[in-house]
């Protein structure tokens, strides 16, 4: 079997998997603190048939060998955690993470889960939840009297209640910061998960020890450039199809081999 089928179908299946990454990141252009994928690709093992440097006599050298590839892989999808646009909705429980940092979500079964999706909401119990109903954490209760809830950038929840004009101090919203975000496992729905690879989460005060501050009545956007994403797409479909040409061509020689035997 001619190898160039086997080089050309590990290219074309690289390609294909890129193609899903730009397209999910096409789908999530407006989705709150999505951050984008981006396809990580390394060469094959080699078959050396002609060691570079071997000994051709006993005073000479070969300059260089014979070192035929096999293919190509992808080794891996890495989120990319760059600065979403930032969008003023002046809804005073939307909130963005100017920096560094994730907002901590408690799910259904009492993992601490992890988002940069600021978009908050009041359940029937006062506390501040997802748009899934999981609560922050650390957990914000409002008073049901409560006129206005002001967050502080350093996270600071303060409301003002019927009958008294006085700011109350109920609560402080906590970031969590990774030495390795990129490598959180994406879990859908705006949530990460810690792993080994991502280090353990540090606890900090917003605007603190690296940490992002919080704007409040705004959403960070996602950070998927479209054009960019396009651009991409391009050069994606013409490797593959680069790639399948190399298979007709393959398919050509061995077509004519047999013919010709």
């Amino acid at each position: 079997m001619h190898s160039s089928l086997w080089v050309s179908k590990t290219g074309m299946a690289a390609q294909d998997t890129k193609m899903t990454a730009i397209s999910n990141n096409l789908a999530n252009v407006n989705t709150v603190g999505f951050k984008r994928d981006r396809v990580v690709f390394e060469d094959l093992f080699y078959s050396i048939q002609r060691q570079p440097g071997a000994q051709v006599d006993d005073i000479n050298q070969l300059p260089s060998g014979v070192q035929l590839g096999s293919g190509v892989r992808v080794v891996g999808t890495q989120k990319v955690f760059t600065q979403g646009n930032t969008q003023n909705t002046s809804q005073e429980l939307d909130m963005a993470v100017m920096g560094q940092g994730f907002f901590q979500i408690e799910n259904s079964d009492g993992e601490i889960m992890y988002s940069r999706n600021g978009q908050f909401h009041v359940n029937s119990e006062g506390l501040m939840v997802n748009t899934q109903g999981l609560p922050l954490e650390p957990q914000v209760q409002i008073p049901d009297n409560a006129l206005s809830v002001s967050v502080g950038v350093d996270g600071r929840v303060t409301v003002t209640t019927a009958g008294d004009p006085a700011p109350q101090d109920i609560g402080q919203i906590t970031l969590a910061k990774f030495i390795n975000p990129a490598g959180l496992e994406a879990v859908g729905g705006n949530l990460f998960r810690e792993t080994e690879a991502s280090g353990m989460a540090e606890e900090l005060v917003a605007g603190q020890d690296g940490a992002g501050s919080i704007k409040q009545g705004a959403l960070e956007g996602s950070n998927v450039q479209v054009v960019e994403e396009m651009v991409d797409m391009i050069t994606t479909q013409r490797a593959y199809e680069m790639n399948a040409k190399v298979v007709s061509a393959a398919d050509d020689m061995l077509k004519f081999v047999a013919q010709s035997v």
